[in-house]
């Protein structure tokens, strides 16, 4: 009986401490698969190579973003879609007056010409001309030429009857890696935007990222054929604007939320100045609509994630690490136009929660045309019809 005892003892300890080696080896086993992803992540993070720059203090804001004291928050109530289906990615917009024609480039490489009936939201759509690259920003020069600024390109010309001819595709050595946006002073000196000389179209997240500035604001003098970096350093630059006095050129830089003023006349010429700060959105390209006021498209409002991120470099290395291994999150959203006057005092905000990468918004007439590098068609709102209100909002 004790012997019988004794081994019943000695398998009971053994199996104890089997018991003990299996839960053992179970919390090994789960803390392990839970721990390799983090270890795995970590080590991507200090392996990969991208670098974020931290942003200079003094070009962080803590201040309230401007709030403008008409609003639409809700301007696809009523909105029309022009040529749906029928329009890759119109970016931005030119209008021609005297034929009443718009001008469109579309990421597939087309320029597309679209006639509005105002009665209605048919629109007739026509193929121009392909660039063969990313026509962005458009606008039309004294001869009824068109103006292009074609992100893999440069800076095109193109003619009534469609030849295509290129004006200049770098500067000081350097050549434009995303030719962005483009107007022409009354003198026929063409100013246009290199967002960024190290990322091209496709990659222009990166630039975001990143938190260098890499953009430049140059001019063409299609005279000379001489092309000038006027402004370096500049945070993706984006739309410009030569103002009606044609004493400045408004410049907009998209993750500083901000549009800067570059007198290129007068006493300060050469002289920077802000013109409109803390924006409550990021701006893209500007239209002036020669009544006295500048609409500002916001491909997306202002946004935590977005603004974190530019604070902190470490938070956009690992959005970086998202895009490149996962995709890109989808955080844009309250995508409008905003309008400044003359001073850059804010006017009325147009815009909608759900809708995103507005990048141009120009008005014709009574209507908001508004272009967008991601839906298929040009957004119109009635302007009369569905206008901006007196509002509280922040």
């Amino acid at each position: 009986m004790l012997a019988s005892s004794s081994n019943t003892a000695s398998s009971v300890n053994t199996a104890s401490v089997w018991r003990g080696k299996g839960l053992w080896g179970a919390v090994v086993v789960v803390f392990a698969t839970l721990l390799a992803p983090v270890v795995a992540a970590v080590l991507v993070y200090h392996l990969d190579s991208f670098d974020p720059s931290p942003i200079p203090l003094q070009e962080l804001s803590s201040v309230a973003p401007v709030a403008a004291s008409m609003v639409n928050d809700h301007m696809l109530e009523g909105a029309e879609f022009l040529g749906k289906g029928q329009l890759e990615g119109p970016e931005d917009i030119a209008y021609d007056a005297k034929s009443q024609v718009i001008y469109t480039g579309c990421r597939d490489g087309w320029i597309k010409r679209v006639t509005v009936n105002e009665s209605s939201a048919e629109a007739q759509v026509q193929n121009f001309v392909n660039t063969g690259g990313s026509p962005l920003g458009l606008v039309f020069g004294h001869n009824n030429e068109l103006i292009v600024a074609d992100a893999s390109k440069g800076l095109l010309n193109i003619s009534e009857g469609g030849a295509v001819e290129l004006l200049t595709d770098g500067a000081e050595d350097l050549k434009f890696k995303l030719t962005d946006a483009v107007d022409v002073a009354e003198d026929g000196i063409i100013y246009f935007t290199d967002a960024s000389y190290k990322y091209d179209v496709h990659h222009a997240v990166w630039d975001f990222l990143e938190g260098r500035p890499y953009g430049r604001l140059c001019s063409y003098n299609p005279v000379t054929k001489e092309t000038k970096v006027l402004v370096r350093d500049l945070y993706f630059a984006n739309g410009v604007a030569v103002s009606p006095d044609q004493n400045y050129v408004i410049l907009c830089e998209t993750p500083r939320r901000r549009c800067r003023k570059i007198n290129i006349q007068g006493e300060k010429k050469g002289e920077i100045e802000t013109f409109v700060d803390d924006l409550p959105g990021y701006p893209d390209n500007i239209h002036y609509d020669g009544e006295g006021h500048y609409w500002i498209a916001f491909p997306w409002g202002i946004a935590k994630g977005w603004e974190m991120a530019y604070r902190y470099p470490f938070i956009r290395k690992i959005r970086a690490l998202l895009v490149k291994y996962v995709g890109r999150p989808n955080m844009e959203k309250n995508a409008g136009v905003f309008v400044v006057d003359l001073e850059g005092k804010p006017v009325a905000h147009y815009y909608e929660p759900e809708l995103s990468m507005i990048t141009s918004g120009i008005k014709i007439q009574n209507y908001l045309y508004c272009g967008s590098i991601k839906y298929q068609f040009i957004i119109r709102n009635n302007l009369d019809q569905y206008p901006a209100h007196h509002s509280s909002y922040k």
